[in-house]
């Protein structure tokens, strides 16, 4: 993929690419996530070397970065699979980020991470960066795109919520949650709270399996 667009804030223009990473980004993929996931998001959970050449080994096309004004400020991330909504955790549906498992004829682009570099939020750059996934889903003709979001509005409420019931707030729109909220706006749909999804002190461990569905397929 290679899209050129403009985004905007307040009357300031910014000039925007969306591109597959490559081998030399690696470093600067790196340092975006820990910007963007600092303590007490586990370190060893942010990508390295070897992960991120798998990604683009793997699956190239699910290997995507956004500049602005030439410099990397957010990345996404997928592989291809034939799952079936079962439950499952991060560590198994994306082999611990190194994506072994992908399929090449799966029906459903799963994605295994979504960064953007807090420099840079406020831009919609997740909101394109998830656009251009969608563009993938269809331009490969699969069936969905599904993925485990975080829920890290939950320690907010930890001392007065469970979090079924934060989750149950979140999803009809009574509460909400910096990264579930976004991906509805942004058109993905709740289909179920997971526990013991990832290892992730703000969300209790949990996460909620979001959907988007290819419109042009039955």
């Amino acid at each position: 993929m290679n899209k050129h667009l403009y985004v905007f804030k307040s009357d300031k223009r910014y000039d925007v690419t969306i591109r597959n990473y490559r081998e030399k980004d690696f470093e600067h993929l790196i340092e975006l996530q820990r910007k963007a996931f600092p303590p007490p998001f586990p370190s060893d959970l942010l990508w390295n070397d070897e992960q991120l050449t798998a990604h683009i080994t793997r699956f190239p096309e699910g290997a995507l970065c956004i500049a602005v004004d030439g410099q990397i400020a957010g990345s996404i991330t997928a592989l291809r699979t034939n799952y079936a909504n079962e439950t499952h955790t991060w560590e198994q549906i994306t082999s611990d980020g190194y994506i072994t498992d992908h399929e090449p004829d799966g029906k459903v682009i799963y994605i295994v991470d979504i960064c953007i570099d807090p420099d840079y939020r406020g831009l919609g750059l997740g909101k394109e960066l998830m656009r251009a996934m969608y563009e993938t889903v269809v331009y490969l003709g699969a069936a969905k795109l599904a993925g485990g979001s975080r829920m890290p509005g939950f320690k907010e409420y930890k001392n007065e919520l469970t979090v079924e019931a934060y989750y149950e707030k979140v999803i009809n729109g009574e509460l909400s949650d910096p990264v579930v909220t976004f991906l509805m706006k942004a058109g993905r749909m709740p289909e179920k709270l997971m526990k013991n999804y990832l290892e992730d002190e703000d969300s209790a461990d949990c996460a909620v399996l979001m959907t988007w569905k290819n419109p042009f397929l039955a």
